[in-house]
């Protein structure tokens, strides 16, 4: 029995006060890392991020964005982190949390949200298709085969990535992690893998054991400072 779980996970824990916390669990292993994109339909009149961005700063409130997430996960986080580069108070971001990256597609193609931010992989399709306009990436360097800057490289200092993962129930011997540790190790080295990183565009972040614990509490740290500082 394990469980599949990212960064959502760690920031629903926390913005719920959820009695039981990724603490608990049993850390088997990372296994990717996503940029978030800032998309906006075809006919949007925002055309770059510094389009989108100078907008926002006017009217905050009157530029709802959306997100995959609910308060805490990723999708919620990013914007939130945009905004105070951009000097603009979290509290005044106008965040609509969607179920799942259908809802939130149809949102933005209906002109219901001003910009949706998403994981990579959620929306590829769409951006090469010519159905959403990419303006940025939120990660350290540029997504291989879109044309679009980092968020960093347009002026504006966030650095932003969701990773997902396998946790198992609590209390398992030595010999349990390690069997299921293996098989998560066959999976991440098989050729099908591989091929899902690529269609889906998510960066390997293969990590297990205790590393993968320190870097869950490290995340959990940041969320709760995150969440803390923007007043959330």
């Amino acid at each position: 029995l394990a469980m599949s779980m990212g960064l959502g996970v760690v920031g629903a824990v926390r913005s719920n006060d959820a009695p039981k916390t990724l603490a608990d669990t049993t850390p088997i292993a990372r296994l990717t890392e996503e940029q978030d994109v800032v998309v906006v339909a075809k006919d949007s009149p925002y055309r770059t991020i510094d389009d989108l961005i100078g907008a926002w700063k006017e009217r905050p409130g009157k530029l709802p964005v959306g997100g995959g997430s609910a308060p805490g996960g990723p999708d919620h986080l990013a914007p939130m982190l945009m905004a105070r580069a951009a000097g603009i108070a979290p509290r005044d971001v106008n965040y609509i949390p969607f179920d799942g990256g259908g809802e939130l597609l149809a949102s933005i193609l209906g002109d219901k949200v001003a910009f949706g931010v998403s994981g990579v992989g959620e929306y590829l399709d769409q951006i090469r298709a010519g159905e959403l306009r990419l303006l940025a990436v939120t990660g350290p360097e540029r997504v291989t085969g879109l044309d679009a800057p980092t968020l960093q490289e347009a002026g504006y200092d966030v650095n932003f990535t969701n990773w997902r993962g396998i946790v198992a129930p609590p209390g398992l011997t030595d010999a349990e992690r390690a069997k299921l540790t293996r098989l998560i190790e066959k999976l991440h080295d098989s050729p099908e893998w591989r091929q899902s990183l690529k269609q889906n565009g998510w960066d390997d972040a293969f990590l297990t054991g205790e590393k993968f614990g320190e870097f869950l509490e490290a995340q959990d740290e940041r969320v709760v400072s995150v969440l803390k500082e923007l007043g959330l």
